[in-house]
C-alpha cells in the first residue's frame, strides 16, 4: 500500500473518531420560570415538551433536553441550589419580581448559568430595554408559542459553547448571523437552524450507515450570533479560517451608536478579505438592494412574503447545500450532481472554462464542506487547486481526490445497497434488506472493520493489498420473503437434498430481490462466489461449517438475462441448503429445535485470475490460531495453516494440501524427504471453467468447478512460480522451474518468501484472536503478483480450543488399564456415558470401499440416534474426507450421534491430520473428542486393544463395520494441555 493510500485510510478513520469528540457540551437541563398562566399557554397552545421531543427525533438529534417548570421565583431559587441547570428561560415578570431580579438571584447561585428572557410582545421588550443589565440577562427573544424558537435557543447556546473546540478538532464551519433586533432574531434563528439541520441531513443521504449519519450531524455548521459591529468583527476574526457564510442585518449598533449602514460596512470589509465568501444582506429598505449588489452580496428584503423560501434558496445556491450546479462563467447551467458519485462522473464532462470558474470561486470546497467531508474540502480549496493552471491536470486531481475518499471511506463499513447510487468501484461491502447478515457475513464485516483500523498492518506490507473481496449480502429478510412468497414449509425428514433443491429452484424469487440483483449485476461482470451465511453459521461454538451450499458462477455470458438467471438460481440453491439433511442433523445434535435456520446469502467477486478457459486463485487456504498437533519446537498457540493451489475446496474437503506453522514456515514435517514430498505433494486442483458451459448450470454439482492436474497447467504463472522440479536420475528436487517433473512445493513462498504469506497469516490470526477473544480459524486466498500482491480474507470463525476450565489428570495406572491410549488427542474433559462402539473391521477394510462403509455407518447411526445413544467411532484414515482414498467420507447426517472419534494411522492408510477441513471444525465446535492412534510404527506409544474390542458383545455387523456394546459405560479422559487420552 502506498504512503498516499495510508494517508487516506488515516484521514478516513480519523474523521469518524473526530466526530465522536464533537458537541461535547450539551444543554440537558432547562429551568422554565413561568407563572401559571404562561405555563398553561405554553403547554396548551404549543404542547412544548412533546413538540420538542418530536422535533429532536424528526431531525435525528439525540438527547432532547429535560424541561423543569416552576411557577414562583422561590421555587426556582430552591431547585437551582440542589440541581445543576444548563439554561433558564423566564418571562419579564414572575410573581412580583422582574426578569432582571430573577436573573440576578439565579446568578448568585451559579454565575455561569445562562438566563434568557422570553418576551411575549415586541413592545414589552422596548419598554424593558433601558432597564436590563446584560450581566443579569444574557439574551432576549420574542416568544410566539413556537417550539422551533426554543430549540434554536438551545442549539445556539450549544454552538457558542462548542465552537472553540469543534473548529480546532474538526475544522467545523461557522455561519455568522448579525442581528440586534429580538423580533427578527427570533424569526430568523429558528429558520436558519431548520435549514442547516435539514440541508445537512439531505446531503448526508449517501452516507455510509445510520451511525455515521448521526455522527456527521455533529459536524453541521455552527451558527454564531452577534448583536453589534464590534462583536461581529470579533467573531469573524476569531473564526476566520472556518467562516463559510455571513448573514447580516443592515442597521445595528457600531461604536455604541445605532448605525444605518453598519451591515454594509461589515460585509464590504469582509468582501475585501474573502472575495468569494457567500454573504446575505437583510434589510427592510429596498433601496439597500443596489448597495448589496455593489459589495457584492445577496440581498433579502425583510418585508417579503416568501421570506422563508428566499432564505432556503440562499442555502441551496450559495452555501453548498443541494445539488452542485456546474455552470459556465456567464451563469449558464451545464449539469447537476446530487452526490459525490454524480459529481465525479460529471467532472469528466464539463468544459475547461466551467472547471476553472468553479475552482477560482472556491465552489468545490464549499459544496464538499457542506457534506462534512472536512479533509476533502481542504484539498479542493482554491489555494490548493490553483497551483496548476492546466485544466486537465486539475480535473484529474479533483477526480482522484473524490474517488479516493469515496473508496476509502467504505473500508470496514457495511452500507445499504442503493440501485441508483451503487458504484462497484467504491462500494466494497453492501447489503440488500434490513434483516440479519448471518454469522459468516458478520464475521467478514467484523474483519473488514479490523483491517480498516489496522494502520500498522498496511504500513508493514506496503506492496500487498490485504482486503476482503467486494461483497454483497442478501440479509435474512430476503430468505424469509422468498419462503413466505412461495409458502414453503419445513420438509419431511425422508425428502432428499436433490428434491428440496428442485422445489426451491422452481419457486419464484420476489420481485424486489430480482430488481436489486439486476442492478448489482449490471456493474459486476467478473466471476462470482455465492455462499451461505445462516444465522448460526460461524456462530461461537456452533459454526455449522461447510454444511450449506456454495456456488461459483462464471458471470460472463454474452446475454445479461442469462447471467441474472444463473445468479438467481445460485441464490435459490443457497436458500434451499437451509433445509438440507446435513444442517438438519447438525441442528438436532446441538439442541436446535427448529429445522429451519434463517439464511442470508453472500455474493462475492471471486478472487483469482483468468488462465485460458479457466479461472482460479494461485493459493487458497485455511489457518487456525491454535494447532492441535504441534511437533518439534512448535507450540499450540502458534497456529497451523493448510494451503493449496486453486480454490479452497481442496483444503476444506480434506484433499492433499501443504501444512505449515506460520511461525515456522520452513519446518515442513510432511516434506522432510524427497519421498515424503513425492508422496504428499498436491497433484490436482480446482478451477472454474469460464467457457463452453451450458446456460442451465448444474449448480448442485459444484457448478463449473473442474478438477485439473498440475502437469496439465504447469506453464501457467501460478504453477510455474510455485513449483519445484524433480530430477529422477538424481532422486532430488530443485527449487526452480527447470526441465523435469513439476512438483508443487510452494518453495518460492515459504522458503524464499517471495510473498510474506506466513507473516501476514501470523498477524491476521493475532488480530482475529484478539478481536474474538478466542482461538479462530480463517479462510483466505492469495495472488502473489509480480509487482503488487493481493491477500484476500474470505472467512473467520471461532474454534473451540482454549476452553479447558478444569484439570484432567491421566495416571500411569489408567494408561496401563486402558483399551486405548493416544498421545495425539483433541479436546479436553471426561465422559462416562458411552457404552456403544462402532468400528471398521481391520481385516476386511478396503480403501476402495470407503463410500460403502460410510453408508453402513449412517444406517447404524440412525438407529442409535433414534434411541439417543452416544457412541465411539473407530476407523482408519481421515474421517469426513472428500477423497475416499484418504479416509471414510461420512457426512454429518451419517454420524450425528457420535461422541468421540478415533482416527487410525496405519501403513495401509496414513493421511495428514484433518485440521482445516469443515468436518474437523464442526468436530471441535461440538466438543467431540478426536483421537488419533498411530499403529504399525515402532516408535509409537499409542495403544488400541483389538482383542478386547473383538470380544465385546455384537449388536449389529456388516461386511465392513461392527457395532458392539458394553454392559456399563467406559471412562473417556482427554487432557487437552498434553494432548493425551485414555
Amino acid at each position: 500500500m502506498t504512503q498516499e493510500k495510508c494517508k487516506w485510510i488515516n484521514d478516513y478513520d480519523a474523521s469518524f473518531k473526530v466526530f465522536h469528540e464533537l458537541m461535547s457540551h450539551r444543554i440537558r437541563e432547562i429551568l422554565l420560570v413561568l407563572n401559571p398562566y404562561d405555563a398553561f399557554i405554553m403547554e396548551e397552545d404549543a404542547s412544548l415538551s412533546s413538540r420538542i421531543i418530536n422535533e429532536y427525533r424528526g431531525l435525528n438529534l439525540s438527547h432532547p433536553p429535560r424541561l423543569t417548570r416552576v411557577s414562583t421565583v422561590q421555587e426556582a431559587l430552591s431547585i437551582a441550589k440542589i440541581r445543576k441547570f444548563d439554561l433558564v428561560l423566564t418571562p419579564p415578570q414572575v410573581d412580583d419580581m422582574d426578569c432582571c431580579s430573577v436573573g440576578r438571584e439565579l446568578k448568585k447561585i451559579d454565575p455561569k448559568l445562562p438566563v434568557v428572557l422570553l418576551v411575549p410582545q415586541y413592545s414589552s421588550y422596548q419598554q424593558l430595554q433601558e432597564n436590563i443589565n446584560p450581566s443579569e440577562i444574557d439574551r432576549f427573544f420574542v416568544w410566539s408559542a413556537d417550539p422551533d424558537l426554543l430549540m434554536a435557543i438551545i442549539k445556539n447556546l450549544e454552538d457558542h459553547l462548542n465552537v472553540n473546540s469543534d473548529t480546532e478538532i474538526a475544522m467545523v464551519r461557522v455561519l455568522l448571523l448579525v442581528e440586534d433586533s429580538p423580533l427578527y432574531k427570533s424569526y430568523f434563528l429558528p429558520r436558519i437552524y431548520k435549514e442547516v439541520v435539514q440541508q445537512t441531513q439531505a446531503v448526508l443521504d449517501e452516507s455510509l450507515n445510520e451511525e455515521h449519519r448521526l455522527l456527521k450531524m455533529r459536524a453541521r455548521p455552527k451558527i454564531l450570533v452577534a448583536e453589534n459591529y464590534e462583536e461581529a468583527m470579533q467573531l469573524y476574526h476569531k473564526y476566520l479560517p472556518y467562516v463559510f457564510g455571513v448573514i447580516s442585518d443592515t442597521r445595528f449598533p457600531k461604536n455604541g451608536v445605532m448605525n444605518d449602514s453598519a451591515g454594509l460596512h461589515l460585509l464590504s470589509h469582509i468582501r475585501k478579505e474573502i472575495p468569494d465568501l457567500p454573504m446575505l444582506l437583510l434589510s427592510s429598505d429596498e433601496s439597500n438592494h443596489e448597495k448589496a449588489e455593489q459589495i457584492p452580496a445577496v440581498f433579502l428584503n425583510k418585508n417579503e412574503l416568501d421570506l422563508t423560501e428566499s432564505l432556503h434558496d440562499f442555502f441551496l445556491r450559495y452555501l453548498g447545500f443541494g445539488d452542485f450546479v456546474f455552470r459556465m462563467p456567464d451563469g449558464a447551467e451545464i449539469t447537476r450532481a446530487n452526490n459525490l458519485h454524480e459529481f465525479e462522473i460529471s467532472l469528466e464532462k464539463i468544459p475547461d472554462m466551467s472547471l476553472l470558474y468553479h475552482a477560482e470561486h472556491n465552489h468545490f470546497s464549499n459544496w464538499v464542506i457542506a457534506r462534512s467531508e472536512i479533509g476533502l474540502a481542504s484539498r479542493l480549496h482554491k489555494c490548493q487547486l490553483l497551483n496548476t493552471k492546466d485544466p486537465e491536470k486539475m480535473r484529474k486531481t479533483i477526480a482522484k481526490q473524490v474517488h479516493n475518499l469515496r473508496k476509502w471511506r467504505q473500508q470496514g463499513v457495511v452500507s445499504r445497497f442503493k440501485r441508483d447510487d451503487f458504484d462497484a468501484e467504491t462500494n466494497d461491502f453492501v447489503k440488500i434488506g434490513q434483516g440479519s447478515m448471518g454469522g459468516k457475513a458478520l464475521g467478514l464485516a467484523f474483519m473488514a472493520s479490523q483491517l480498516s483500523k489496522s494502520e500498522e498492518l498496511h504500513e508493514k506490507y506496503p506492496d500487498i493489498t490485504i482486503s476482503i473481496p467486494q461483497t454483497l449480502v442478501i440479509t435474512t429478510d430476503g430468505f424469509d420473503s422468498f419462503v413466505e412468497h412461495n409458502n414453503l414449509q419445513d420438509p419431511e425428514d425422508e425428502i432428499s437434498d436433490k428434491e428440496i433443491a428442485g422445489i426451491f429452484l422452481r419457486a419464484e424469487m420476489p420481485e424486489w430481490i430480482v430488481m436489486e440483483l439486476s442492478a448489482y449485476l449490471k456493474q459486476v461482470d467478473s466471476p462470482l462466489s455465492v455462499r451461505s451465511s445462516s444465522l448460526l453459521e460461524d456462530a461461537l461454538y456452533k459454526p455449522y461449517a461447510g454444511l450449506f451450499q456454495t456456488c461459483m458462477i462464471p458471470n460472463n455470458h454474452a446475454e445479461f438475462p442469462i447471467r441474472l438467471y444463473q445468479l438467481i438460481r445460485a441464490v435459490k440453491l443457497i436458500f434451499a441448503s437451509a433445509y438440507f439433511a446435513g444442517p438438519r442433523a447438525f441442528s438436532s445434535s446441538v439442541g436446535q429445535t427448529s429445522h429451519r435456520n434463517s439464511m442470508a446469502v453472500i455474493i462475492q467477486r471471486l478472487a483469482g485470475r483468468q488462465y485460458g478457459d479457466y479461472y482460479y486463485t494461485a493459493i487458497s487456504g485455511v489457518a487456525q490460531s491454535y494447532n492441535y498437533y504441534p511437533i518439534d519446537s512448535m507450540k499450540p498457540e502458534e497456529g497451523i495453516a493448510h494451503i493449496a493451489l486453486g480454490f479452497g475446496k481442496t483444503v476444506v474437503e480434506g484433499e492433499k494440501s501443504l501444512a505449515f506453522s506460520p511461525r515456522h514456515p520452513a519446518n515442513l514435517p510432511h516434506f522432510s524427504t524427497v519421498d515424503d514430498i513425492l508422496e504428499n505433494a498436491q497433484r490436482s486442483f480446482y478451477a472454474l471453467k469460464t467457457s463452453g458451459y451450458p446456460d442451465d448450470l448444474n449448480l448442485l454439482e459444484s457448478s463449473n468447478l473442474i478438477r485439473r492436474y498440475v502437469e496439465d497447467a504447469e506453464t501457467e504463472p501460478p504453477i510455474s512460480t510455485m513449483c519445484s522440479t524433480y530430477l529422477p536420475e538424481e532422486h532430488s528436487i530443485r527449487d526452480s522451474y527447470a526441465s523435469g517433473v513439476k512438483i508443487l512445493t510452494f518453495a518460492s513462498i515459504l522458503k524464499y518468501k517471495s510473498f510474506p504469506l506466513a507473516d501476514i497469516l501470523s498477524d491476521l490470526l493475532d488480530i482475529g484472536h484478539r478481536g474474538m477473544g478466542c482461538p479462530i480459524e480463517i479462510e483466505f486466498c492469495v495472488e502473489p503478483g509480480k509487482n503488487k500482491g493481493e491477500f484476500h480474507f474470505l472467512q473467520i470463525r471461532p474454534m473451540a480450543a482454549g476452553s479447558e476450565r478444569y484439570e484432567v489428570l491421566i495416571s500411569q495406572d489408567e494408561i496401563d488399564r486402558a483399551f486405548c491410549y493416544s498421545t495425539q488427542a483433541l479436546g479436553h474433559g471426561k465422559s462416562e456415558n458411552i457404552s456403544d462402539i462402532i468400528y471398521v473391521k481391520p481385516d476386511t477394510f478396503d480403501p476402495a470401499k470407503t463410500a460403502a462403509i460410510a453408508r453402513d455407518i449412517g444406517h447404524m447411526n440412525a438407529t442409535l440416534n433414534k434411541h439417543k445413544r452416544p457412541y465411539l467411532l473407530i476407523g482408519p484414515g481421515r474421517w469426513g474426507s472428500a477423497d475416499h482414498w484418504l479416509g471414510i467420507p461420512v457426512q454429518w447426517q451419517d454420524i450425528s450421534c457420535v461422541k468421540a472419534i478415533i482416527e487410525l494411522r496405519t501403513k495401509k492408510l496414513s493421511a495428514d491430520a484433518s485440521q482445516g477441513t469443515h468436518f474437523f471444525q464442526n468436530i471441535t465446535s461440538r466438543g467431540i473428542h478426536y483421537i488419533t492412534v498411530t499403529e504399525d510404527v515402532e516408535t509409537t506409544t499409542d495403544i488400541l486393544n483389538w482383542q478386547w474390542l473383538n470380544n465385546l458383545p455384537v449388536v449389529a455387523e456388516t461386511d465392513f463395520i461392527r457395532h458392539v456394546r458394553l454392559k456399563k459405560p467406559f471412562t473417556l479422559k482427554v487432557n487437552g494441555t498434553e494432548s493425551t487420552c485414555v
